[in-house]
């Protein structure tokens, strides 16, 4: 028995051995596809960056950065500092991002000091894209890495990205992506302390990360993986404190400026919760209320997540699980985005690489990204009396290759906001069928279990539903079948 156990191991080993030679010869080619990517993104806000990223024409034509503002509003030309120094003009009085975002900020504002006072602006915006394409690259290795047999696929899916083209340079997100599927990387190599680390490191540019413990934790202990788990934990821990910690002991105020602003904000244009508050559903501007509401549906889809990880017929792989709990967060959050397109594009790819449902789910995305950029030019315009495109307008002006001078009226924006609701949702659902029905993934295919899954790759359940089951079954079984005790025997023998 332990022969086969070891025969079926070096098998393994030799296939992956054999996806990661495909991939090294791969690796030009995707290097190079995602840096074309990376720089059709750059040169699609060049008609922005042109006007100085001016609100109006940056809606209008649909290539908003936070970037270029925020070098301004931010004090960042003031030679501020992070955290450390405090701002004046808004209700946000430090920078509002985890620790990492914002020494990327500083050690990028550092590096455009020697330009002249009037180019810094854009110079912050040129190198700080810089660094997010190097990023871009970086997730599609990693994401190509981890798909083992279908690493050709999963990098083309990521890299070609239409999504990645329009939201690449919108915000920071990319730090906290390309981290992420760094970690996955080094998880799937079968570095836990690495892959910790990494995680940690994630966390501490964005929030959301931190979501990936709660899948990674639960298939450790169906497979009982307890040592990874512990070094996946302890890696966690140390990198984030040794980031976050020196600056939560000298500069508190802004350290928990991002936690802060994260608990007062209201609704966000993009969250689902918009377009209910819209139609009738009251008590949405309670901001205590709306988090209570928010937090609570992700916590019971959350817990539907955790009897699913442990009740699946077959143990899920990875990355559907590291995927429906990023989809339970963000459908009932109270902030979507257009960037947060880019946390989920790695995971689609690896949890459901299929084309079908991932080209109708980037059009959604596509939709609402326009969408997004031009209802808020028809809100920013509309006090003026000039109203917003319906969809026959709109769809006059865009086959006329003209765009919507005063943007959209909220019913078009909203039928926007519900596709990319709808298609997330719909990846969600397919992901959880083949978790139920593991002999329609593709990727189990020819006996591959999850490429993604280190040490669980290939691991027996240890604890899960199915095995207390079958345990009260078979214990069930032997007292029906055990030959009675001696006592009862001779209770039986006749007198």
């Amino acid at each position: 028995m332990s022969g086969v156990q070891t025969d079926s191991r070096d098998d393994a080993e030799t296939g992956a051995e054999g996806d990661h030679g495909r991939l090294a010869r791969m690796v030009p080619v995707l290097s190079g596809l995602t840096a074309l990517t990376a720089v059709l993104a750059w040169l699609q806000k060049q008609p922005c960056a042109s006007a100085s990223f001016d609100f109006v024409k940056t809606t209008t034509r649909a290539c908003y950065t936070d970037i270029y503002p925020l070098f301004f509003v931010r004090g960042l030309n003031d030679g501020k500092v992070p955290y450390f120094d405090s701002f004046s003009g808004t209700d946000i009085r430090y920078v509002e991002y985890p620790v990492l975002s914002g020494a990327l900020m500083h050690v990028v504002n550092v590096l455009v000091r020697p330009f002249g006072e009037d180019a810094r602006g854009m110079a912050f915006f040129n190198i700080t894209a810089l660094v997010l394409g190097l990023l871009a690259v970086v997730t599609v290795l990693a994401t190509a890495y981890v798909a083992g047999g279908r690493s050709l696929r999963a990098g083309l899916m990521v890299a070609l990205s239409p999504a990645l083209i329009l939201t690449a340079y919108i915000n920071w997100d990319l730090l906290a992506v390309g981290l992420s599927a760094l970690a996955v990387a080094a998880w799937a190599s079968r570095r836990p302390g690495w892959a910790g680390v990494l995680l940690g490191l994630a966390i501490a540019a964005k929030f959301y990360p931190l979501l990936f413990l709660g899948p990674l934790v639960l298939l450790c202990v169906r497979a009982g993986q307890w040592r990874a788990m512990g070094r996946l934990l302890a890696g966690t821990a140390g990198a984030w404190l040794a980031v976050n910690l020196p600056v939560m002991l000298f500069a508190w105020d802004g350290w928990i400026e991002f936690y802060r602003f994260s608990q007062e904000r209201g609704i966000d244009w993009g969250s689902v919760f918009f377009f209910l508050q819209d139609h009738g559903v009251a008590g949405l501007d309670d901001t205590e209320k709306l988090n209570l509401f928010g937090t609570g549906t992700f916590l019971v889809l959350a817990l539907g997540i955790a009897v699913l990880a442990l009740a699946a017929p077959r143990r899920p792989r990875l990355p559907q699980l590291l995927f429906l709990v990023l989809v339970a967060f963000m459908l009932p959050n109270k902030v979507w985005s257009p960037q947060y397109v880019l946390w989920l594009l790695p995971l689609v790819v690896l949890a459901r690489p299929k084309l079908p449902a991932f080209v109708l789910w980037q059009l959604g995305e596509i939709a609402y990204f326009f969408g997004i950029w031009w209802f808020l030019l028809s809100v920013t315009v509309g006090p003026e009396g000039r109203e917003g495109a319906d969809l026959p307008g709109l769809v006059s002006a865009l086959t006329s290759f003209e765009l919507p001078e005063n943007g959209i009226e909220q019913g078009v924006y909203f039928m926007a906001l519900l596709a990319r609701f709808l298609t997330v949702a719909l990846l969600a659902f397919l992901v959880v069928w083949d978790i139920l029905r593991p002999s329609g993934d593709v990727v189990r295919t020819g006996g591959v279990d999850d490429p993604a899954g280190g040490c669980l790759d290939g691991a027996a359940d240890v604890v899960s539903l199915g095995v207390l089951r079958r345990g009260r079954r078979d214990r069930a079984v032997a007292a029906a079948t055990a030959p009675p005790r001696l006592s009862e025997t001779r209770a039986q023998a006749p007198v």
